[in-house]
């Protein structure tokens, strides 16, 4: 029976794509790979009703994933590595197009999905030549859920590995508020006069909360210190 029923969801698979699954189905779909014989939609349904949607079960922490009925430390790792390998692959695919980024669109286009899925706060750093294309991005602080303590000199040593000529800020707000804080605020002025003296410019300065983003260039905030 269980047989028969997953040929059926692999073939809907391939005919329909993913898109015409529930996610429920995405979930057992997952699990079919590490749970080869066992009732896989009795579990995806309880994983569910549990977290309340697929985004919650992916993010869901390892160790209490592991103790949910039917899950071991196979389907555990499947199911909490994915995020990360989304991050790994939208990156990869944005790194190989090499594409300029001048303008808030594109910056946020590129930073988004490496920010987007983080459950603790951290901030990138993106390294850019003379014609604004990606040379690296780094993760340069990783915090909490409410804050990443940020030391300029680990940003500025980065930037200059690589002898980048334009930089441009991003972290999260896993909270889901994408307004920067009075520490933004504080954080950005500070980096800004650093890069600024160093002749490397700063693009923007982008904050993403889950669907929301704020650039500070789109928003005409992003000035460059007085002499």
């Amino acid at each position: 029976m269980h047989e028969g029923h997953r040929r059926r969801l692999l073939d809907r698979l391939v005919n329909e794509g993913i898109d015409s699954f529930h996610d429920h189905e995405v979930i057992e779909l997952l699990l079919f790979f590490s749970i080869p014989r066992r009732d896989t939609n009795k579990i995806a349904h309880l994983l569910i009703k549990r977290y309340g949607s697929l985004s919650h079960v992916l993010d869901a922490d390892f160790a209490l994933l592991k103790q949910e009925y039917g899950i071991g430390d196979k389907s555990a790792y499947l199911l909490s590595s994915l995020p990360s390998i989304f991050r790994r692959y939208s990156l990869d695919k944005l790194n190989k197009s090499n594409k300029p980024l001048r303008d808030p669109e594109s910056s946020v286009r590129y930073v988004q999905p490496i920010l987007a899925t983080r459950s603790e706060e951290v901030f990138l750093l993106v390294s850019l030549d003379n014609q604004c294309r990606v040379l690296s991005s780094n993760i340069v602080s990783e915090g909490t859920v409410k804050q990443a303590f940020v030391y300029p000199r680990h940003v500025v040593k980065e930037a200059l590995k690589v002898n980048a000529s334009n930089v441009i800020f991003a972290h999260n707000h896993p909270s889901g508020n994408a307004n920067p804080s009075k520490s933004d605020l504080k954080l950005t002025d500070l980096l800004m006069g650093i890069f600024h003296a160093m002749d490397i410019k700063v693009l923007d300065h982008i904050i993403v909360a889950k669907d929301e983003h704020f650039s500070f260039a789109r928003e005409g905030i992003l000035k460059p210190p007085q002499p």
